[in-house]
């Protein structure tokens, strides 16, 4: 008698831990899934992928496969955006512009006004072809004053071929890159360097390209702001406390 009552408590107990198994799962799989594209800039450990993630609402995922030295091109030749489609994301962020510039090598570098719009527009092509809506992020800027005290970035041919793109493909665009050259112009070098970790190689120097978590969060602050303007749908995607901000 005690072991067929110990059977039913164990079938019982199996059966209690299946259903919330499957329950876990189906809230994992209802989800609606964002996808950020991009280079280090956007990555978890250099960029502002996982300070997005974390303003992100229970009823939303971020799966970041952004990749440290990516450009528009190497991100498509090395299989990277096939596996972002790949995760049937109902969005898909794209930021890229830094290691697409002039001397990152020929597996890499594109042209702002003819290779790098290709790439863009593909991407846009793709992401739709699959279901996804794309989203068209500027590049941050590198944090690189002037003896003045003022920033000016060289990603501005690159950025302006985002709005391009954009505009010719009817996406919406984060115009990140505008964002944070105004907000580092206005608060000035001393104060952005709270926003650089330090040098990878050069000990003693900051990294004016990649974000620590102070730059991390306060560039998702403008890509949020961002998206609230030209995405609908993206004040569902938050917090409510985080879209008051």
């Amino acid at each position: 008698m005690k072991s067929t009552k110990y059977i039913v408590a164990l079938l019982l107990l199996l059966a209690t831990n299946l259903l919330a198994t499957n329950a876990i799962a189906d809230d994992e799989a209802s989800k609606v899934r964002i996808v950020l594209a991009g280079d280090s800039t956007v990555t978890d450990k250099a960029g502002w992928g996982a300070a997005f993630a974390e303003r992100l609402a229970p009823g939303f995922e971020c799966v970041n496969l952004a990749r440290g030295g990516q450009s528009t091109k190497s991100f498509h030749d090395g299989g990277w955006w096939k596996k972002a489609l790949e995760q049937k994301p109902a969005y898909v962020l794209i930021q890229f512009g830094h290691n697409d510039q002039p001397g990152k090598g020929p597996e890499r570098e594109t042209d702002p006004a003819t290779t790098y719009r290709d790439y863009l527009r593909k991407f846009v092509d793709e992401a739709r072809a699959a279901g996804a809506k794309p989203i068209l992020v500027t590049s941050v800027v590198r944090r690189n004053f002037t003896a003045e005290g003022k920033l000016e970035s060289s990603l501005a041919p690159y950025a302006d071929a985002v709005k391009a793109v954009a505009k010719e493909k009817q996406v919406p665009l984060v115009d990140l890159h505008q964002r944070s050259l105004e907000l580092m112009n206005k608060i000035g070098p001393k104060a952005a360097e709270e926003f650089s970790p330090p040098h990878p190689t050069l000990p003693g120097k900051l990294d004016g390209t990649h974000l620590n978590a102070k730059g991390a969060a306060s560039t998702t602050q403008l890509v949020i702001e961002e998206l609230l303007t030209v995405e609908p749908s993206s004040k569902t995607w938050f917090k409510p406390q985080d879209v008051k901000k």
